[in-house]
């Protein structure tokens, strides 16, 4: 059995090390997909800001409330339209100010507000390549290792709710 555990738990601390090393590509590739929709969603606010700048002083929040206040519609929708693009456009800044950090902080971040829209489309592209940089390679031995660790504990946790192995011995 120890045999087994221990070829087990090597090939868990290997797959955890290159699995860790390959974290930083996929936090760069949704970086740049965040950065993308950002530049996306400015173009497409671009001329309701230049109305914004032309008839309410600058202020979108003007035009908006312009649009919410008609009794047209397909005037409310395109208000609402233009709130939900203003309101991604703060929530895709917020996120490239809070991914122009260490990887650490990247990868924190990442954990607490991930958007799984964008972290699906990010895989559905991502080709995975190892960092062999002394971030990135600091970063895959530290993922190694609490993914191993958490392996042993559950390994044990498991022999001890089990039992281990009886098997008789001889009596004297």
């Amino acid at each position: 059995m120890g045999l087994i555990r221990g070829a087990i738990d090597r090939v868990i601390l290997v797959a955890a090390i290159l699995a860790g090393g390959c974290v930083p590509s996929f936090i760069a590739q949704y970086r740049q997909r965040v950065g993308g929709r950002l530049d996306q969603v400015v173009l497409d606010l671009a001329p309701f800001q230049a109305i914004a700048r032309r008839d309410f002083g600058g202020s979108l929040d003007a035009l908006i409330a312009h649009h919410r206040a008609s009794v047209d519609a397909a005037f409310l929708r395109e208000g609402d339209a233009i709130q939900q693009m203003v309101d991604a456009a703060a929530r895709l800044r917020e996120a490239a100010r809070a991914l122009d950090a260490d990887l650490y902080g990247q990868f924190a971040w990442l954990l607490r507000h991930v958007d799984w829209d964008l972290a699906g489309a990010t895989w559905s592209a991502w080709r995975p390549a190892f960092d062999f940089s002394i971030e990135g390679l600091t970063f895959a031995i530290c993922v190694g290792l609490a993914l191993w660790a958490a392996f042993l504990l559950l390994w044990r946790a498991a022999a001890a709710s089990f039992g281990p192995a009886r098997i008789p011995g001889p009596r004297h």
